[in-house]
């Protein structure tokens, strides 16, 4: 099994070699900065569509590069000549930004396992983009709203100037209750930031809430810790998921992140996941692994339903989210994106492996602040 889920870019996947009835197409990143990300989602995908048994989907896997022109060449070579049904897998919101409309307007189904940029959840919804893991601003709100029990009042802010990077602090700010020490918008990609720490340090901040995902996240946090700065940090799972952690080390041990998924969950699913996600692959599953795996299991059980060329009952299948996620309830809002509870976490350490464990409920039923301005 685990030859056909590590496949790599490029691939055409179908279960049995088999004539596919349905075919999906994955535009992920697999190489470069955050490749690590693009990896989990194909994998907990690819996990889900092996366990399923059929034999009659067929997925083709592409890399984009992190680069959203190499995205679009990708999206219009899948839709016009691979001809598929359902497209998934972007990471980053500015690649989803350039891809998705014109594909969900060429009657393709999108269902994003990660980037849930603002301007698709509302008055830029479709009814054909469905968002399986949650708007972009959904654990920054969380992050506010922690960070208002941990009775912070004065809070330095910083993320990425890139579409996630601004609903982060967007998000963060709606929650928030305190006053701000400082707002720092950095490059996409940057790698060093003290600049930005030398800020921090003389802001008179009690707090540090920053979106950094991938390789950004571990540069800043080993940074940090070097610095000296003591002031406590708090931010989404992106830059303490399961992937980054070993990577930071004892820089992020402590810090309270927040997110829709901890291996942790008490559900039989997520139990289950954890369990094969780890034998298949020989690693504990990511937030991102988990928004593949839950990807594909919202596509099978539509697929039980109804079939893409079938598009409304299709559709309306998609919506009922007839499916065990491993968050345990999953329902979509009117928007198509997920009305779901948000953790706060803690960075421990189990063993020699860094890890989470959830403290408590951040959100509970959260739904996102766009849903109002989507007409569907």
């Amino acid at each position: 099994m685990k030859n056909l889920l590590m496949a790599t870019a490029g691939a055409a996947l179908c279960a049995t070699g088999a004539m596919a009835d349905v075919k999906i197409g994955m535009i992920t990143t697999l190489s470069g900065g955050g490749a690590g990300l693009g990896i989990d989602v194909r994998d907990g995908f690819m996990l889900a569509i092996e366990q399923s048994g059929r034999d009659d989907i067929e997925v083709v896997i592409e890399d984009d590069q992190r680069k959203p022109d190499i995205a679009v060449q990708l999206s219009d070579k899948m839709i016009q000549s691979e001809r598929v049904d359902i497209m998934t897998g972007i990471i980053w919101s500015n690649l989803a930004m350039a891809v998705v409309p014109s594909a969900v307007n060429q009657d393709v189904f999108y269902l994003s396992p990660n980037a849930g940029p603002s301007a698709l959840a509302g008055k830029g919804c479709h009814q054909n983009y469905f968002n399986v893991a949650w708007q972009n601003d959904n654990l920054h709100e969380a992050a506010g709203a922690y960070a208002n029990t941990a009775e912070y009042k004065n809070s330095f802010i910083m993320a990425p100037n890139y579409p996630a990077g601004q609903d982060a602090l967007t998000g963060y700010k709606r929650m928030y209750g305190g006053e701000l020490a400082g707002e720092v918008f950095t490059k996409l990609g940057q790698t060093d930031y003290a600049a930005e720490i030398a800020q921090i340090r003389a802001s008179g901040a009690d707090s540090v809430f920053f979106f950094l995902p991938g390789g950004m996240g571990i540069s800043f946090l080993k940074q940090y810790a070097d610095s000296g700065v003591d002031i406590p940090v708090v931010g989404p799972a992106f830059s303490f998921d399961q992937g980054i952690l070993q990577a930071v080390g004892d820089a992020a041990l402590g810090v309270v992140n927040t997110s829709q998924w901890n291996k942790d969950i008490e559900n039989a699913t997520n139990a289950a996941f954890v369990e094969s996600f780890s034998a298949a692959y020989e690693r504990l599953p990511s937030l991102y692994a988990s928004q593949g795996f839950d990807t594909a299991n919202l596509i099978l059980s539509a697929l039980e339903t109804a079939k893409p060329d079938d598009a409304d009952a299709f559709r309306d299948a998609l919506r009922a989210a007839n499916f065990d996620s491993t968050r345990g309830d999953f329902a979509f809002g009117s928007n198509q994106h997920p009305v779901q509870t948000i953790y706060a976490r803690e960075v421990i350490k189990e063993g020699d492996v860094f890890t989470n464990k959830i403290l408590g409920v951040a959100l509970e039923n959260h739904a996102d602040a766009y849903a109002g301005d989507c007409k569907m």
